[in-house]
């Protein structure tokens, strides 16, 4: 059946007509249902589609984007009728490989899938729609972003599931590896997404190590909380271990296990292990970036285990591993992926119910019961700083080791984000210093811009270090580095001269968070932003002072010349500064910059100098 579709497939394209069936589309990548099509609204004067047919990209479209359109049937649920997360991995993962290929041009492999939270579930009957598209190429690997929504036929109700973000790496002839072509983006939206690619790609790198650092500052001894009624259960008892047979439907079009597949089968395994410590049916809530180690085959034996490594008070984490073999047993086995799973279990009202305890084995379980717990703080870190809302107050976040890579990522995002933005206005320009301003909800935006004579990165070494900033910047009285957190990352506490409504000085404490480009085109970037420390509580002396989103992004435009430019998301408390330099159109914010530009000439010599003594 296939072949007939196929052949009348390749007989209307003969014709002129690029007519794909969906039928085939659906065989090819997925088995025999579904449809890639996506539901779309008509432009004014556009005909519709026919049934089961799937259109060429609009110009305004991105061309890497795939729309995939799943209905939900009875094969595709567990026993409680939702859809089974296993599926929806292997349809999330085939959308985003798509959208890679269709970037590289060749065959692309999946490296990782990040961090998942699953917001709802998905009932039979219901539109699964998925939406993946390329967000940067880097140098052999891409970006993609993944939404995913659920869509009620019934009563026409739009609802997200999930965002996910997928590292693919595209293969080559063997022997060769290939090198993509940039990726422009065109809307606001991509280019925000474009920016904030290369701090994500940054965080990813940066996970092991975070893990690492809290695992050695928190104590050796595994302890055991106490819940009342409850009697830990041997963690040996969730254990869960089940081999699968590689066979032609399980593999992709370059004949290695389809990602999405292994996924599929690392939840089910998942989900057994759940089962038998809580006795009845867990929902996963959240998957740990699965991390592809290398590709299997047809023909290969995967075996996949399971093992519950930490249960809390509502959830509990389960560690779970594929690994390959062949034919031969003697042959050692191949570590082919691994994936944490946080699982939690509903009472009929939607609750949470408590969980027992799990006792974990002696060495290896105490070290996994330990990192369990680790990785729980550093989701509820990661989630807390980056769901913080502007409208939130305080707006400053604790740091500690646990949260440092997570406030970094989020500072810089944050400034790229701001940098982003379209509509911005231009309010002043004087002596060759340009003023913008954004007006959005209750926040007002500014940025000062103005191009120097100085190369990019020495003026990315100078303004980057805010113990130098009283030499220009008026409002600046001084400034301590308080913790050099890393080579990028810096923490200062500033005492500004502007005084507050009660008549004091105001003071900061300011993570600042520097970014040197990570591809032609990018800025160098100082991203600063307010955070609570324990050593430097508010004092009497001073008004404590905050910063929602603030710094410097600096484009070479030539050898010795470079656009420098200042962004501030004002917090209600420099309102009064700001409000009166836009409405008033003081010059002050133009003699600043200059004093700035002046700071630079002055100092690039003397940098150049001592760069030379190094």
């Amino acid at each position: 059946r296939a072949t007939l579709l196929l052949s009348r497939c390749l007989l209307k394209m003969v014709k002129g007509n690029i007519v794909v069936p969906e039928e085939i589309l659906s065989f090819c990548c997925n088995g025999p249902q579904g449809s890639t099509s996506p539901p779309r609204a008509r432009e004014p004067g556009e005909q519709e589609e026919a049934p089961g047919t799937m259109a060429s990209p609009s110009p305004a479209r991105n061309p890497t984007e795939v729309q995939m359109s799943q209905l939900v049937l009875p094969c595709h649920t567990n026993h409680r009728g939702e859809l089974s997360t296993g599926q929806l991995l292997k349809w999330i993962d085939t959308a985003a490989c798509l959208s890679a290929e269709r970037h590289a041009g060749c065959p692309c492999v999946t490296a990782s899938m990040d961090d998942i939270y699953f917001e709802h579930t998905i009932s039979v009957g219901q539109v699964v729609n998925i939406k993946a598209k390329v967000n940067r190429a880097f140098n052999s690997s891409m970006e993609v972003g993944i939404q995913v929504s659920y869509e009620d036929l019934c009563s026409g109700k739009h609802c997200s599931i999930c965002k996910a973000y997928a590292t693919f790496v595209a293969q080559g002839p063997p022997g060769t590896k290939v090198k993509l072509k940039p990726l422009t983006p065109q809307t606001e939206e991509e280019k925000i997404e474009h920016s904030i690619a290369a701090e994500r790609r940054r965080m990813r790198l940066a996970h092991k190590d975070t893990l690492k650092d809290l695992l050695n500052r928190s104590p050796r001894e595994t302890e055991l909380e106490t819940r009342d009624d409850s009697v830990a259960v041997p963690a040996e008892k969730t254990r869960v271990e089940s081999v699968e047979l590689v066979l032609p439907p399980h593999a992709n079009h370059q004949g290695n296990t389809f990602g999405g597949q292994i996924m599929a089968w690392m939840e089910n395994v998942a989900t057994i292990a759940a089962s038998r410590l809580c006795h009845a049916h867990p929902t996963l809530r959240a998957i740990e970036m699965f991390h592809f180690r290398g590709p299997s085959q047809v023909g290969d034996r995967l075996v996949l285990k399971a093992i519950v490594n930490n249960a809390f008070k509502n959830s509990m984490e389960v560690g779970v591993c594929a690994e390959a073999y062949g034919q031969e047993m003697s042959i050692s086995r191949r570590h082919i992926n691994s994936a944490f799973m946080t699982f939690v279990v509903l009472d009929q009202e939607g609750r949470p119910r408590t969980l027992p305890m799990v006792a974990p084995e002696p060495g290896e379980g105490e070290r996994r019961h330990r990192e369990a717990s680790a990785r729980k703080k550093i989701r509820l870190d990661r989630k807390y700083v980056i769901s913080c809302k502007q409208t939130e107050v305080p707006l400053s976040v604790p740091w500690d080791q646990s949260n440092k890579v997570y406030l970094s990522y989020n500072n810089v995002s944050a400034l790229k984000m701001l940098v982003a933005k379209a509509n911005w206005v231009l309010a002043r320009e004087k002596e060759k210093v340009r003023m913008y301003t954004l007006e959005e909800d209750k926040f007002l935006s500014f940025r000062i811009e103005i191009s120097v004579r100085i190369a990019a990165s020495r003026a990315f070494s100078l303004l980057s270090d805010l113990r130098r900033r009283h030499e220009w910047d008026s409002h600046y009285e001084r400034a301590e580095l308080v913790q050099q957190v890393d080579d990028d990352d810096m923490i200062y506490h500033v005492v500004s001269q502007t005084l507050s409504q009660e008549g004091k000085p105001q003071d900061f404490v300011i993570l600042a968070s520097r970014r040197k480009p990570c591809s032609k085109g990018d800025p160098y970037v100082v991203a600063f932003r307010s955070v609570t420390l324990p050593t430097h509580p508010a004092s009497a002396g001073f008004t404590r002072g905050e910063t929602l989103c603030s710094g410097f992004c600096i484009w070479p435009e030539s050898e010795e010349t470079s656009k420098v430019a200042y962004y501030n998301q004002a917090t209600p408390g420099y309102l009064n500064y700001v409000t009166t330099n836009v409405a008033g159109l003081s010059s002050n914010f133009c003699a600043t910059f200059k004093a700035c530009e002046k700071f630079l000439l002055k100092n690039k010599e003397d940098l150049i100098m001592r760069l030379q003594d190094l």
